[in-house]
């Protein structure tokens, strides 16, 4: 039985909170990508909560997955009916505790929730980036947060963690800037996709391409893609979900009918779900940004660009204490992915801790309320907390 909980978010919320921005790299400096390219200049949106310690060590970064932002709790207003993507988790008493720890959120670049990203302007133009926007990778979305970490006087962090893409950040952290990183937690996440992963990103992209109003990117002026956006989330969505989710949600029942209408309205209630997804989710998201994101997720691949083709070498420079989560319905980034990942840690002779949670929701299960998931990121953080306390 999946263990989750009953959530109210109105009376667990953090309260109100404040978005920031920090702009660097300016000119005639600029960030160098791995690419080769560089950007100038770079603003990241972000949200902090909490204070940090005058010893620095209660910082705790949380990455987002695809789709997510800065925004992890709280809420804009007190009319804002809807708070932070992860506010289950973050907040006075919760799994991440604001009372506790300096907890720091921003959102990536080549997103659209305020940082920059194809639907940025351009400095020499003032025009929309759009397909002129540098590719950028997991690497290059962690540089900058270092920047902004830099920016915030956090000489080092206490814990890192994410979920999905969020997990690659984090995974990336800790090989990458491993002095800088005592503890990490990986949920839902791979060391890199699988062909699988990769296919369904590029259907998704097609989508995005294949709509008249895409314009190669270059629709900011005019009508935007929403046709391909929408489809492309309604792709995406499917990989989040698991057959035993769709199974009990919807099975095959019929959406305000009795009968097949025998027209292509959409007689399922799966049918209605995907479609109300799609829709919604073009209201919030740029379509370039999110053909960028899914890119760099699919380059992401630790063993190759900090292993030579090993996974054991890739972890070998990590220094921190890991935390690895899975979701035995997961089967975008199924368990067997995560074991590897445990298994090369173990082999450099890192302080590793791996949980399968049972859960019948699929990949979307570490963004859902879940008590035992609460209860072991609060148990973790405290102990490395604790020990770097020492």
């Amino acid at each position: 039985m999946s263990e989750y909980i009953e959530y109210n978010m109105t009376d667990r919320t953090i309260g109100v909170v404040e978005k920031k921005f920090f702009t660097f790299a300016e000119k005639p400096g600029g960030m160098v990508l791995e690419s080769g390219a560089t950007l100038s200049p770079v603003t990241l949106a972000y949200e902090t909560y909490g204070k940090l310690d005058a010893d620095g060590s209660n910082a705790v970064l949380i990455c987002h997955a695809l789709s997510g932002d800065s925004h992890v709790a709280g809420v804009y207003s007190g009319e804002d009916a809807k708070p932070g993507w992860w506010d289950f988790m973050v907040g006075p008493g919760k799994g991440i505790d604001t009372d506790t720890y300096f907890v720091i959120c921003s959102n990536i670049i080549g997103s659209c929730q305020g940082s920059t990203g194809p639907g940025s302007p351009r400095p020499e133009t003032d025009e929309p980036y759009a397909l002129d926007f540098p590719m950028v990778t997991i690497g290059d979305m962690v540089n900058a947060q270092k920047a902004l970490l830099d920016h915030l006087g956090v000489e080092r962090l206490l814990s890192v963690i994410g979920g999905s893409i969020g997990g690659m950040q984090a995974l990336e952290w800790a090989v990458r800037y491993p002095e800088k990183v005592a503890s990490a937690i990986a949920l839902a996440t791979t060391t890199r996709h699988s062909a699988l992963a990769i296919a369904f990103n590029e259907t998704a992209r097609q989508a995005i391409m294949a709509d008249p109003n895409w314009k190669k990117g270059r629709y900011y002026a005019g009508p935007k893609p929403v046709v391909g956006l929408s489809v492309a989330r309604m792709i995406g969505h499917i990989t989040y979900l698991s057959d035993q989710s769709m199974r009990l949600k919807f099975g095959r029942r019929l959406q305000d009918k009795n009968d097949f209408s025998f027209n292509f309205d959409g007689d399922f209630q799966v049918e209605s779900y995907l479609r109300y997804q799609g829709g919604k989710f073009v209201e919030r998201f740029d379509a370039n940004s999110f053909l960028y994101i899914t890119k760099a997720s699919d380059y992401f691949d630790l063993k190759k660009h900090h292993g030579q083709g090993s996974l054991v070498k890739a972890f070998s420079a990590a220094k921190a204490r890991f935390l690895v989560i899975s979701f035995t319905s997961d089967w975008l980034y199924p368990t067997f992915q995560s074991r590897e990942m445990v298994k090369a840690m173990k082999k450099n002779g890192l302080d590793v801790s791996f949980c399968e949670i049972k859960a019948d929701c699929g990949h979307d299960a570490f963004l859902l309320p879940n008590e035992r998931l609460v209860q072991m990121i609060k148990g973790f953080i405290g102990r490395a907390h604790a020990e770097i306390r020492k």
